[in-house]
């Protein structure tokens, strides 16, 4: 006899856990399937150890400028199997605490492999479970290009990277998207003589053009060597090196590394489901949804990765909450894309919300653009970070914030002061006459601000 539930989720990552506890809170016997980890790939193999190796770095990097701060700090090492297993360590304890709020929140957990058997039907490892509505939240996985495979040796994907059983010495990273510039960060920071080949024509390619181009100079200070508007044709391996042939303006060349990762995004986790015999549409491996993440077969949804770009644990777990709520029978707000910021944890941090200057000019729209530098912040100047600016940009004509971008120490904690101001169709006047604290961080946001409309104070 089958187990029958309100709702079953397919996957624990931060879309389907987050969706399990909102609609156990609102009254719904749940289930949630995972095959793997509870936390998914954020928590155990993403978001979370990479910020963890990342702050390793952060410190090791600060160790080396403690003269600066009239600090001492002599014989400087690093033990990577050490700074990898409190990498791992943190995940473990993440992990764990989602476990404990499955049992809190009376949530039923299935481990294995989940197939769609039919219509509210679901079969795990041959055991059946029924739900009027099933939430699909996969997730995904390192797209592998042919030619560039990874062995777990000298080619590496981003989980190999999050537990390297050496340093690279000579390292090519195949991507400048948030994930091959957060390892490049790392293991530069680390002492690897690292290379950033990137496709498009700047790094960070979905940023605002005046952050990439800001980033590109930070990086290179910082010793990495960046190629963009370059191709990884393919790569040989011999006698424990990687023999790399790079195709630039119609040259190729080759350079030869120990080690290489690849960062060239990700495709979506929709194999092995029973979807197509559902009538579920994908495309590109993604399931396409409604704004409220319906797939168009009555009770059955996709959030997070599964669902599309922008492929972000932030934006899973709003989609969770959200689809729990229309299950629940609750009023649901859609989700609006130019409200989810976006953050790279590389150093400097690189965050932004809403249309780069660019995109709101190719929309239509007659920018007002302000920009405020970290040197002109005595907060950033005192913490020895005063490298970064802050841009914004507005509608002329009505005020109204379109986007932000930032690059610099702690801008990922920043952004959400913007991302809030989207939500709430925040204009300029408002923010102008918002008193932020002093000294602070944040007080860039508000002079940048104030230079869209010729008022800046500081600079």
């Amino acid at each position: 006899m089958a187990d029958n539930f309100d709702m079953i989720v397919i996957g624990a990552g931060p879309g389907g856990y987050v969706a399990a506890i909102r609609g156990a809170q609102l009254g719904l016997k749940v289930a949630i399937i995972e095959r793997e980890n509870l936390g998914g790939i954020c928590l155990n193999w993403g978001c979370i150890p990479t910020k963890a190796l990342l702050r390793s770095a952060e410190v090791f990097h600060l160790m080396h400028r403690a003269k600066e701060f009239g600090l001492k700090a002599d014989g400087l090492d690093f033990d990577l199997d050490a700074v990898v297993k409190r990498s791992r360590g943190v995940s473990k304890q993440l992990s764990s605490g989602i476990g404990h709020l499955m049992k809190k929140n009376k949530i039923t957990v299935v481990m294995g492999e989940a197939k769609l058997a039919g219509k509210g039907k679901v079969l795990v490892d041959g055991k059946e479970l029924t739900a009027k509505n099933i939430v699909l939240a996969t997730g995904a996985r390192a797209r592998t290009l042919p030619g560039l495979e990874a062995d777990g040796d000298l080619v590496w994907t981003y989980r190999h990277a999050l537990e390297p059983k050496r340093m690279p010495k000579k390292l090519l990273v195949i991507g400048s998207g948030a994930i091959g510039i957060e390892f490049a960060s790392f293991f530069n920071t680390m002492g690897a003589d690292t290379t950033v080949v990137e496709v498009m024509d700047r790094v960070l390619p979905v940023e605002d053009a005046e952050v990439s181009a800001f980033a590109k100079k930070a990086f290179e200070k910082q010793g990495m060597k960046i190629l963009e508007k370059t191709t990884v044709k393919k790569l040989d391996k011999a006698n424990g090196k990687v023999t790399a042939y790079l195709e630039a303006g119609g040259k190729t060349t080759t350079q030869e590394f120990d080690t290489v990762i690849s960062a060239v995004g990700i495709v979506g986790n929709v194999e092995g489901l029973g979807l197509e015999e559902l009538g579920v549409k994908i495309e590109r491996t993604h399931v396409l949804v409604d704004e409220y993440c319906r797939t168009g077969v009555e009770g059955l949804y996709a959030i997070g990765d599964i669902a599309g770009a922008p492929w972000l644990a932030h934006k899973a777990s709003h989609e969770g909450v959200m689809v729990a709520e229309l299950i629940a029978g609750k009023h649901a707000h859609p989700i609006k894309p130019g409200t989810i910021a976006g953050c790279t944890y590389c150093s400097p941090q690189v965050a932004s919300v809403g249309l780069t200057e660019a995109r709101a000019k190719e929309a239509g729209y007659e920018v007002r653009v302000g920009k405020f530098p970290f040197i002109g912040n005595g907060k950033a100047i005192a913490l020895g970070e005063a490298e970064g600016f802050v841009k914004t940009v507005f509608d002329a004509k009505t005020g109204e914030l379109l986007g932000a971008h930032m690059i610099g120490a702690e801008v990922t904690e920043l952004i959400q002061g913007y991302v809030i101001g989207r939500t709430l169709e925040t204009t300029e006047e408002d923010l102008m006459n918002t008193v932020f604290p002093h000294p602070t961080l944040s007080e860039m946001m508000h002079e940048s601000v104030l230079d869209a409309y010729g008022r800046a104070i500081h600079f």
